[in-house]
Order: structure tokens, then C-alpha cells, then sequence
């Protein structure tokens, strides 16, 4: 079962992105601050990680940086409320990084996670 680290400052998109992955066989790890996402992404191993930006009283992005630094080729999806997202590919080492733009639908979430692993969706199932 494939683990996801679930880093955002709002309990009810944390609690949201948790029951879709839940749900479609994902095992979840979820923490509400960069600190808490930093110390559980150093205390296991993770398939997936999805990161808020903007985290109350940090950058998603140097959090994001942090855990390219340790697991370089890690499949990650930002997240944020923003109207654009365009500034997290103008980094080198964030330029595989998949944006998802706030509010999202479930079926939204899972085509992000599809394609950050490197899958697509055809007839219904995933194939490499």
C-alpha cells in the first residue's frame, strides 16, 4: 500500500485529501506544520508527498526543497489556494512538481497523484 505524507495547516483539507486516499488504498501520514511534515517525512519512508505552499509560518516551497535535498526523485504535488502556481516550475529542482489549485475535487487529486507517478488514467485504469 503505497504511504503519503499529507502536509497542510487546514485540518478540513488535510481530513478531505486523507478520506480520497483512504478510499482509493493509500496508506496516509498527515501533519498540520512543516515541522511535524519534516519530522515524520526523517521518521518513515514515503511513496508521495502532497505540500501546501503556503503554511502558516513557513514556505512549502523551501519545505518542498528539504525533502527533494533528502529523496531527490520523490513524486510531490503542491497545493495551494493561489489563482496560479506557475511560480513553483521557475525552480530547477521543483520543475517535476505537480500543481493542484484549491478547492479541488476528489477526481482532481487522483488524476495529480496519477501523473506525478508517472501514470495516466485510460478507460478507467492505470497503467504505466
Amino acid at each position: 500500500m503505497p504511504r503519503v505524507l499529507v502536509i497542510d495547516d487546514q485540518a478540513d483539507v488535510r481530513a478531505m485529501i486523507g478520506i480520497v486516499l483512504r478510499i482509493n488504498q493509500f496508506e496516509v501520514v498527515e501533519a498540520g506544520t512543516a515541522a511535524a511534515g519534516i519530522s515524520a517525512f526523517e521518521q518513515f519512508c514515503f511513496d508521495l508527498a502532497i505540500v501546501d505552499v503556503f503554511l502558516q509560518g513557513s514556505n512549502g516551497l523551501d519545505l518542498i526543497a528539504k525533502m527533494r535535498e533528502r529523496v531527490p526523485d520523490l513524486p510531490i504535488i503542491a497545493i495551494s489556494g493561489m489563482t496560479t502556481l506557475d511560480f513553483v516550475t521557475g525552480s530547477p529542482e521543483l520543475s517535476d512538481v505537480v500543481c493542484l489549485q484549491k478547492p479541488f475535487r476528489p477526481n482532481d487529486l487522483l488524476t495529480a497523484i496519477n501523473t506525478v507517478r508517472g501514470r495516466q488514467i485510460v478507460g478507467g485504469a492505470a497503467v504505466a
